[in-house]
């Protein structure tokens, strides 16, 4: 029989990096007793992302960092919106190039992740967020 169920998650963020919060959504899995079907998440704020990435060498993480503040630089003078500071208008980017949302399949009771894969908020304000998620699962 198809059940369904939606949870939230609130992240709390100390400024611009990763958070990962493979934990907390693998034990909102394993509560649900779900052998097979769709974990579907979604961050509800456009100024951070949601990703899967390694979560083995954090230098992946930092390289990932690097390459997007070379990409889109706080204060840089091509933005106009910047109601909330230099850092807004390149977090706002950041998020257009990466994705709010993930679809994660479960298999046997458990996300089907990569052995080095884990899910991640990647804050790109550089204060402290709480950031909120939407966990919604699916399946038999």
């Amino acid at each position: 029989m198809l059940r369904q169920s939606i949870h939230e998650l609130q992240v709390a963020t100390r400024g611009r990096g990763f958070y990962e919060i493979t934990r907390e959504v693998a034990a909102l899995v394993q509560r649900s007793g779900l052998k097979s079907g769709l974990a579907t998440l979604h961050l509800l704020h456009t100024s951070a992302s949601l990703l899967i990435q390694e979560n083995a060498d954090p230098e992946v993480r930092r390289d990932l960092e690097r390459f997007f503040s070379r990409l889109a630089p706080d204060g840089d003078s091509l933005f106009r919106h910047t109601t909330e500071g230099d850092d807004d208008m390149p977090a706002h980017i950041r998020t257009a190039l990466t994705t709010v949302n993930v679809g994660i399949p479960i298999a046997s009771g458990s996300m089907t992740l990569g052995t080095w894969q884990g899910i991640y908020v990647w804050e790109h304000r550089t204060h402290a967020h709480t950031r909120r998620l939407i966990v919604h699962l699916l399946g038999e």
